[in-house]
């Protein structure tokens, strides 16, 4: 292990924004620690990324959704390197249906994923972090923190939960090494509708949806610049401005009727 070096640890790292960041982070220069739940693909990703990029690429194959797992991911971490200052927690999906109709459990597997790993891991590692120059944590969120989203109910209440943590743990590491920015995208050319059984969904999302590289590019830059909320494209900015203007029940009549099964 060289302790000369800057590692950045992105979750969720094999597809979508979360392997935009991690190549652009190596594009400037940074090696990353790579966790996703397929070996398969962090294989190739890490691979791809030594050959273009010359830095180092580790990369662990767990799934942030079992709760013994964060666990595991920060002590990987710890003994992957001492020179720690990047954190992207980035996995996360959503469910798409009524509350009352959707299974509990799987509703249960994505909190845990969107928030207590989130939570988990940033204690956890906050201690090397601080132990750097400077350090960042990048929490990606979603427009959807803005506004309740019937259909989408604690997918967004999740993302509500991140944007309030970033910024309160932001404001308690403020005299640390440490800057908390939470990027929240619009809709993006992921595989987050799928997962989400939204496929009825695909043809109104491709006609908003932002490219992964672009939300990758604005959500790095402004994380560099410090900034405490990041959303990136004007069309998301608007929204997430009219979500806290409009009368909230006005804002869920129109979600409602987006996202309507």
């Amino acid at each position: 292990m060289d302790s000369l070096k800057t590692y950045a640890l992105v979750t969720g790292a094999t597809s979508g924004i979360g392997k935009e960041l991690a190549t652009q982070l190596a594009a400037k220069g940074y090696n990353v620690l790579l966790v996703s739940r397929s070996a398969d693909k962090l294989e190739l990703l890490s691979r791809d990324l030594v050959e273009q990029y010359g830095v180092d690429a580790k990369h662990l194959a767990a799934d942030l959704s079992i709760a013994s797992s964060a666990q595991t991911v920060a002590d990987w971490c710890a003994a992957s390197t001492s020179s720690l200052s990047i954190l992207i927690n980035n996995a996360g999906y959503g469910l798409w249906g009524d509350f009352a109709e959707l299974e509990l459990p799987a509703q249960l597997n994505m909190l845990q994923l969107n928030i207590n790993a989130v939570v988990e891991l940033s204690h956890r590692l906050l201690p090397l972090l601080k132990q750097q120059k400077q350090a960042y944590i990048l929490n990606v969120a979603s427009t959807a923190a803005y506004q309740a989203v019937p259909t989408l109910a604690l997918y967004s209440a999740s993302k509500v939960f991140v944007l309030s943590y970033s910024r309160a743990l932001r404001y308690e590491l403020k005299d640390t090494p440490v800057s908390v920015s939470c990027l929240c995208p619009g809709p993006t050319a992921t595989g987050f509708a799928d997962r989400a059984g939204m496929s009825a969904l695909a043809e109104l999302a491709d006609k908003f949806n932002m490219q992964p590289d672009e939300v990758a590019a604005s959500g790095l830059k402004d994380m560099f610049d410090k900034k405490a909320e990041i959303i990136p494209g004007l069309l998301n900015k608007l929204s997430a401005a009219g979500a806290r203007h409009l009368p909230k029940a006005l804002i869920e009549k129109i979600s409602a009727g987006l996202y309507d099964r």
